[in-house]
């Protein structure tokens, strides 16, 4: 009796093999950091290292482009992570009575 190429478990040896999907990596997202002119740069740099997880170097030199250039990238997320330090930066600027405005936008 000689096998029956036609059925699918027949070609693999016996085993029904399906397809794979490919997975779409998710899209990402910067959070951007406005400048005002009311919030300290001391404040901005602790933002930087405690929401963005920047070190100090790195932060003072984001706050320093935001402040002279009007807007900075604090990091680049997907868009779960993003919204949310944009909500958790933003609850924590109010609470300490700073204006301070962050956006997202697509990468």
């Amino acid at each position: 009796m000689s096998p029956n190429k036609d059925k699918p478990e027949d070609i693999d040896g016996g085993l029904a093999l399906a397809k794979r999907t490919q997975t779409k990596k998710p899209a990402l997202y910067r959070v951007i950091m406005l400048n005002d002119d009311y919030t300290p740069m001391e404040f901005v740099v602790l933002i930087l290292q405690r929401f963005f997880g920047h070190n100090t170097q790195t932060a003072q030199k984001i706050m320093l482009h935001v402040h002279q250039k009007g807007v900075g990238v604090c990091g680049v997320y997907s868009y779960e992570v993003a919204e949310t330090k944009i909500n958790q930066v933003m609850t924590f600027a109010r609470q300490n009575e700073h204006p301070l405005q962050l956006q997202m936008e697509k990468e």
